[in-house]
């Protein structure tokens, strides 16, 4: 059976992007990722559960001298996130391999990169009901790649002094910490989001610096909605094409 599609514009027309109905649909973690992803003249870049490819569309778009590699596990998240490539014109800079990416090296993806990106599944394997929909279960539990596996490709992928950046609930935010810095990730930046101001922070951005010394900064907190329950001023711009 053929996947039911929606076809939406994205910073204001200037992308184009297919999602699946009922399936995995990204969500304001990714655009918040994107957008808070800083890359170098010329960076080449792995971004981890691609998904449709909005993460790697964003950056691209933003950064047009960037070089980008897409990893999905699953074939029709992958399919999609070709056809979105294909769709924007950006098939001679994004390149979405449908592969598993615990078994990525960098000869498979032309040497090591800058930077390494990825929304991850949020939940351990044990932690709350599994959605019985497979896109969904895979993008929100630690199914097809724990925590632990995501830092070790990134580690294994990137040069030394290459970023890695990720996006996690802030309950998990010390097993990141940990984590990283077990693997040879040294947490760099920190920034704690939250759903508005005066409530406790949702979610936290982390980077890391492979190789790094110790010396973390912690950013200016990032507020999603403002009084009124409509987007910031700064999340307004992550929605626009300038």
């Amino acid at each position: 059976m053929t996947p039911k599609i929606t076809h939406d514009a994205f910073l204001n027309g200037k992308l184009k992007v297919k999602q699946s109905k009922s399936g995995y649909r990204f969500s304001i973690d990714a655009i918040l990722l994107a957008n808070l992803t800083e890359l170098e003249s010329g960076a080449r870049l792995l971004d981890i559960g691609t998904g449709c490819g909005i993460i790697s569309l964003i950056l691209a778009y933003r950064y047009p001298e960037s070089t980008i590699v897409g990893i999905e596990i699953q074939k029709e998240l992958a399919d999609i996130a070709m056809s979105n490539i294909a769709d924007n014109n950006m098939h001679h800079r994004i390149r979405i391999l449908n592969f598993d990416a615990k078994q990525i090296n960098p000869s498979l993806i032309s040497g090591r990169v800058n930077t390494v990106v990825c929304n991850p599944p949020h939940r351990e394997t044990g932690s709350g009901r599994i959605n019985a929909n497979d896109q969904l279960a895979i993008a929100r539990h630690e199914i097809a790649m724990t925590l632990e596996d995501l830092i070790l490709t990134a580690e294994r992928v990137l040069c030394r002094g290459g970023k890695f950046l990720t996006i996690y609930p802030t309950r998990r935010l010390i097993s990141v910490l940990n984590c990283m810095r077990t693997l040879k990730i040294e947490p760099k930046k920190l920034c704690m989001i939250h759903s508005k101001s005066g409530t406790n922070a949702i979610r936290c951005l982390i980077e890391g610096v492979k190789g790094g010394k110790p010396g973390l900064t912690v950013l200016p907190p990032l507020t999603i909605y403002n009084e009124e329950g409509a987007y910031s001023d700064r999340i307004k711009k992550m929605f626009s094409p300038v």
